[in-house]
This record gives structure tokens, sequence and C-alpha cells, in this order.
């Protein structure tokens, strides 16, 4: 199954404008489970157990077919880069959610920035917008100082690095740095979602 059609099987018959909250979890899982042979928990940054978990409060009607995509050790949450554990705290120091869709999402959003394309796509999101909404919605501190809208993973990771003490801009304003389009340009393209339908 393809990962647009098991989009539409997660979602069950209901759209992003009917259950947004239910969409920002079926995007990445959709769009995880037709990625590679090295295991959905670990494409998704989830442990076999959180993953499973999130399945069965949103998804309990695919449990079955989702399962044969997990790691057999079931260890997903491991870290896959230096960075990951730090940009995991960044998310749940910063997370607008009290239940466990918090904790889901900052290890799937931490997991995704580890792509190469732009974030909304590595989530397997509609575009954009679905992204700036999704960190409104469970990261609300890190959207509201992401004012002017900087890229979101150039957004994190000058994040980290100001914690850290380390500066990584050109200038001290960014209207007047050259790298302004690269960190607040246009991102196009099309959803992986839809591009494998």
């Amino acid at each position: 199954m393809d990962a647009h059609s098991l989009y539409r099987v997660l979602m069950g018959g209901e759209d992003r404008s009917s259950d947004f909250a239910r969409h920002l979890l079926a995007c990445p899982l959709a769009l995880a489970a037709s990625e590679g042979d090295d295991g959905l928990d670990a494409r998704l940054g989830l442990s076999a157990n959180a993953l499973t978990s999130l399945i069965l409060a949103h998804f309990p009607h695919a449990a079955a077919y989702l399962a044969q995509f997990f790691a057999p050790d079931g260890n997903g949450d491991e870290p896959a880069s230096i960075e990951e554990p730090d940009l995991r705290r960044l998310l749940l120091d910063n997370s607008s959610l009290t239940g466990p869709e918090g904790i889901w999402l900052a290890h799937i959003v931490a997991r995704r920035c580890l792509q190469s394309n732009h974030l909304w796509q590595d989530l397997g999101l509609t575009d954009r917008t679905d992204l700036s909404r999704l960190m409104a919605i469970a990261f609300g501190p890190l959207a509201m100082a992401n004012s002017r809208d900087m890229k979101w993973k150039k957004f994190f990771y000058r994040e980290l690095c100001q914690q850290e003490g380390v500066l990584v801009c050109k200038s001290p304003v960014c209207a007047a740095c050259t790298d302004v389009v690269i960190c607040f340009g246009a991102e196009e393209g099309l959803s992986l979602l839809a591009k494998s339908a």
C-alpha cells in the first residue's frame, strides 16, 4: 500500500479539516511506513511501545497492518544523530500538549528533522501551513519565538546553538544577512505523501 492510500485508511474517511490532530499523526506514520527497511518505529524516533500506544490510541483499525513495519529490536527511539537528543529536549521543553501526543510529536519531529527535505515534507504534511499549525498546537512557545517565520529546521538548530552560546548567524540582524533567503525563503514543493499516490 502506498503512503497516500495508507493515510486515507488511517484517517478512516475523515479529512484534515475535520480531524487535524489525527492528520498530524497520520501523515508521518503513513509516509514512514512507505520508506526503507529499518522499521517504522526507527523512522519515527519512537520505541515500539510508544508507537504501539500511538497506534492503539488513534488508529486501532490499522494496528494489525502497521505491526508488520516495526523493527525487530523495538529500539526506534535510540538517537540517530548527536543532536537528536538536544532537539527532542528543545521540543519537549516547549510542549503545549499535556498528554502523550506531545512526547510522540517531539520524537517524530526530531527524527524527521534528520531527513533532507523541508520538514513539512519529511513529516508527510500537505504544506508548510500544516507545519505552522502543528507547531502552534504542539509547541506553542517555539511557534511564538519564530515570529519571523524562519524555516523550522534552521530555527531549531539556531535555538540549539544559542543555548550552547555558539553564534551561527553571519550578521547580528537578519535583514542584513546574505543568507536571509535560505533561512526565510519560500518552501515550495510537493507533499511527499501526495507524491506517493
